[in-house]
């Protein structure tokens, strides 16, 4: 009797045991096969290091994209609602595509996607390897969203601010700042100007070329630092591989390692505390997407080493698609000759087009989108 009642454990223990054995039996032939290998010196060290992490990678990953899903449900006040009431808009909206990558989204599946297009729209000529050590650091799920709604029934109101002259004299602080959300790009200069731009800043959007640039160009004016607002986040847009190098120095708080910023301080450079700030990025995928449906201009092929969307362009696309109602201030409009280039200019600067942006078409975007009261676009007055 006794044996039969304690069968069961014994048939458990066993079994455990068998498992445990047959796991160390498989560690053991890896082992054995990595030694094999590399004796025979048929395998580079870095082949090994970036098979184990593919591996890895498909073993701990449980978040996988799921193309046919439903979208989450949004309060009454959302755009959504708007969009889905007019058949052009929703042939040109997809709120299933990801908008920002992290640890869990850099999945073997992505990664075959993203193969043919280079940076800023995939991962062309990329280390696998690199990319997805860079991603692991973003762990924590905050790393995969911009901001945790209270209830489903909040309505997210989000500024988006741009650092056109048309702010200039605007007194619109006030209405930026009473946003729940408040987005700055490049050379986001506050001081002196709080009546006009407000003092808000929730995430702060660049590459690592257009905040060197600021930093640079626009020092004189006034910013010769990156913003450090308590709570902020960074949200990186991945144009080049630096930002990617840059991205994982920061999290770490050391010296860029490589590449045209090697030697940065980067934690310095952010002056990063990860009790207070949140590193973001956004997703190749996202920026495919955005380029194709809403901003693909005829520069894309033309210049196509160097076209891409503007950032204030990016980060008005990602409230778009992560917020309920939004607003564009210092963007430009159809009256943009009336204004300097920047809010900050202490001389009148004609705003000057490069071919590496399409502005002019933004522009259009912006005005059908106000007009389709999917958002609303500050228009100023002339002075």
């Amino acid at each position: 009797m006794k044996s039969t009642d304690y069968s069961p454990r014994i048939y458990c223990v066993q079994r455990s045991r068998n498992t445990k054995l047959w796991r160390c039996g498989s560690i053991v032939a890896v082992c054995v096969c990595f030694v094999y290998w590399n004796v025979l010196g048929l395998m580079s060290s870095e082949d090994w290091s970036t098979t184990f992490f593919r591996a890895t990678l498909e073993t701990e990953v449980n978040w996988i994209v799921n193309d046919a899903a439903e979208e989450e449900a949004v309060p009454a006040c959302s755009l959504r609602n708007t969009i889905k009431k007019e058949d052009t808009l929703k042939r040109k909206f997809s709120f299933l595509v990801p908008v920002l990558q992290w640890r869990d989204s850099f999945i073997n599946s992505h990664w075959q996607k993203l193969q043919n297009e280079p940076l800023p729209y995939g991962w062309k000529d990329q280390p696998f390897y690199e990319i997805g050590k860079t991603l692991s650091l973003l762990s924590h799920p905050a790393n995969s969203h911009l901001f945790e709604r209270k209830t489903s029934e909040t309505c997210v109101r989000c500024a988006v601010v741009g650092n056109g002259g048309i702010l200039n004299g605007s007194r619109q602080g006030k209405n930026i700042d009473s946003h729940d959300y408040v987005f700055r790009v490049n050379g986001a200069i506050i001081q002196g100007f709080e009546d006009d731009v407000g003092t808000k800043m929730s995430f702060y959007g660049f590459t690592t070329n257009s905040l060197k640039n600021s930093l640079i160009g626009y020092n004189q004016d006034g910013f010769d630092k990156v913003p450090r607002d308590p709570g902020i986040g960074y949200i990186f847009i991945p144009a080049e591989t630096r930002d990617y190098v840059m991205l994982a120095a920061a999290i770490q708080g050391v010296s860029v390692p490589s590449g045209p910023d090697k030697g940065d301080r980067a934690s310095e450079l952010f002056g990063y505390n990860p009790e207070t700030h949140q590193f973001k990025m956004i997703h190749p995928s996202f920026i495919q997407y955005v380029t194709q449906r809403f901003l693909k201009s005829p520069r894309l092929e033309q210049y196509r080493d160097l076209y891409m969307p503007t950032t204030g362009a990016l980060m008005l696309l990602v409230a778009l698609h992560t917020c309920d109602q939004v607003s564009a201030y210092g963007f430009m409009t159809e009256n943009y000759k009336d204004f300097s280039d920047h809010y900050y200019d202490k001389v009148m600067k004609p705003l000057v087009l490069y071919a590496n942006h399409d502005m002019e078409m933004e522009q259009r975007l912006w005005k059908q989108l106000h007009s389709q009261k999917v958002l609303w676009l500050y228009q100023g007055q002339k002075k």
